[in-house]
């Protein structure tokens, strides 16, 4: 049973985080791609170190790793929790002034500046949170969330383990990585240094979220080939490719196979960038899709379109590249189910009701899971990620510190 008189620091610890900004780049070729995101990396270790934890520490890219050893007999494999540092490039991160609004008496959260509104009938969860106290930006940045709330969580169930002996875990490994919002954040992890078996993402939105499968992901670059002439003698000879290109989007699927039209477990093909003049003209596609063998069909679709546009425009040429990003992990999860089940079991023994979905996503746990670490992902309170309407209620977070210290507990349990 969780110590009802405890009192909880995720809350102040994440108003803390909140004032470093951690934006990451997803231009930039350096990892991690920011380097002010290792200014709050770096504070975690100390932070971690003070508390206990001796080998916190931060490695030179700005992943942070730290064991909370065992105080069992019990001969529990090492889990680990893993939270993000970087914040969305999609707004900034800068100067954020969070507010928090005391008992929420319900309907729409008008914020400060920007006139934006978080609207209840976009943000159905709020439905439930009457009485609950929920914080928001003023308008002008995002909130960080996304992922600062899992960290904060992470760092106070730590601390509940710690301030709690008699609570028995096994060997806990903590783990903050950098670049995550820009699809990096385990390009230079060092899974042997962290020594975890199985792992918790803590990045998800619903509380009782318990997400074990993803989208599967690549990226198509495609790039039209023209011909450029000087326009005042242009007649016969100029192909232009972004004409080209314009013919191959005017061709794309308009009801099936797009974000805009697809839920579920329904995959899409996606156009994300586009740049060029007369001579090339590059376009950058991600295609999603749960079943990973629907990808194929869907470059082959890709690559059919852009042969016809090409024909439209004779002497026009055209370069298809395929750019694996990640794998749905529920097809590692299910080898290894327990890690999921434990998750689902610590929602119903605090008496949440589990949500299973997909992710129509992909998270770190993505490619973790595929790197041998099978890792699943937990509810961390955070809502309208990436935007200035970004929220969390601190009932949700607090509660997360309880399904972190539940979990622990139940590896441990169901060890010998």
């Amino acid at each position: 049973m969780f110590d009802p008189k405890y009192k909880f620091t995720a809350v102040d610890r994440f108003l803390k985080y909140v004032k470093y900004d951690t934006q990451s780049d997803e231009e930039s070729t350096s990892f991690p791609s920011t380097a002010k995101q290792k200014k709050l990396s770096a504070d975690l270790a100390k932070e971690l170190k003070k508390m206990g934890l001796k080998d916190a520490a931060m490695d030179k890219w700005g992943y942070v790793m730290a064991t909370l050893p065992t105080n069992t007999k019990k001969k529990v494999p090492p889990i680990a929790f893993i939270s993000h540092v970087d914040t969305s490039p999609a707004v900034t991160g800068k100067n954020i002034k969070p507010i928090t609004n005391k008992k929420y008496k319900g309907g729409d959260i008008k914020l400060p500046k920007g006139g934006w509104v978080i609207k209840v009938k976009d943000n159905p969860d709020l439905k439930t949170m009457k009485g609950y106290d929920i914080i928001t930006t003023d308008g002008t940045t995002l909130l960080g969330a996304d992922n600062k709330a899992g960290v904060a969580e992470i760092m106070d169930a730590v601390n509940y383990f710690l301030t709690h002996p008699e609570v028995k875990h096994g060997p806990i490994k903590i783990c903050f990585t950098p670049d995550e919002e820009v699809g990096r954040g385990t390009e230079k992890i060092n899974l042997k240094k962290l020594g975890a078996k199985y792992a918790y993402t803590v990045d998800g939105s619903s509380r009782g979220e318990v997400e074990s499968e993803t989208f599967s992901a690549d990226m198509v670059v495609l790039k039209f080939i023209g011909k450029n002439i000087h326009p005042g003698y242009a007649k016969n000879q100029m192909i232009n490719s972004m004409k080209v290109a314009g013919a191959f989007i005017e061709s794309l699927p308009k009801k099936k196979l797009s974000p805009e039209t697809t839920e579920k477990r329904q995959g899409f093909v996606h156009p994300t960038t586009i740049n060029g003049n007369e001579e090339f003209t590059t376009l950058k596609f991600i295609i999603r899709d749960f079943d990973t063998k629907k990808l194929k069909g869907y470059e082959k679709l890709l690559k059919d379109l852009a042969q016809k546009a090409v024909k439209k425009f004779p002497g026009a040429k055209f370069d298809f590249q395929v750019i694996e990003q990640y794998r749905n992990m529920g097809e590692v999860l299910k080898k290894h189910p327990q890690v999921t089940n434990y998750a689902v079991q610590a929602m119903k023994n605090l008496g949440i009701k589990p949500i299973m979905h997909p992710i129509r996503g992909g998270t770190d746990g993505s490619r973790l899971s595929f790197m041998g670490l099978p890792t699943p992902n937990i509810f961390a309170g955070e809502h309208s990620f990436h935007s200035q309407l970004e929220w969390v209620a601190v009932q949700d977070m607090e509660m997360a510190v309880k399904v972190i210290v539940e979990i622990g507990q139940i590896w441990e349990r169901r060890s010998k």
